[in-house]
């Protein structure tokens, strides 16, 4: 890795993620240049190619490391349905934390890391549910549709208009998947 003379220390990928996160956080994903990451990291913007190809993998990497802080549920033998709200509350407090960057990664599904853990626990709790594996799938896609619906309500301001409390409007929403999932295995 190479130093910089402004720097004197070498630039990691980890530092650059965060430091994009960081402006992201601020201003907005459109706000978001590599010369003025590369200002913000006290490097030449060309040094910042060395490990981002381009901005779409900027952001994927900024994507990961917001994902790599959701905190998720643990397999520990605590009822699905406790594990669901966790991971719902989680995923919620993830699009709360970064908004615009949350916004801009679901505008953009390419960027989504499908593989990641979260899919890894949420598919166990629909297992846990009980969800046969033939409508896993479908499952899975129509209940994160439906969060992330929610979300996107949420971010513009359309529950705050209707509602008025948005944290009680979620937790019904929760309590409502929660239902749905109880009723298809009796």
């Amino acid at each position: 890795m190479a130093v910089s003379a402004r720097r004197g220390s070498p630039l990691t990928s980890e530092e650059i993620y965060m430091a994009a996160l960081r402006l992201i956080d601020a201003a907005g994903v459109d706000a978001l240049s590599m010369r003025k990451l590369a200002a913000d990291l006290d490097v030449n913007p060309m040094s910042l190619y060395h490990h981002v190809p381009n901005k779409t993998g900027l952001l994927r990497g900024a994507s990961a490391l917001a994902g790599s802080r959701l905190r998720l549920p643990p397999d520990d033998g605590t009822p699905w349905q406790d594990q669901l709200r966790a991971l719902a509350h989680a995923y919620r407090c993830l699009a709360r934390a970064h908004p615009s960057l949350w916004s801009y990664v679901n505008a953009h599904p390419e960027l989504l890391d499908r593989e990641g853990e979260m899919w890894t626990v949420y598919t166990r709790i629909l297992v846990a549910a009980g969800v046969p594996s033939d409508r896993l799938v479908h499952t899975r896609k129509v209940l994160f549709t439906f969060v992330l619906g929610f979300l996107t309500a949420e971010a513009g301001g359309v529950l705050e208009a209707i509602e008025g409390d948005a944290d009680a409007a979620f937790d019904v929403a929760v309590e409502l998947i929660i239902a749905g999932l109880e009723a298809q295995r009796a």
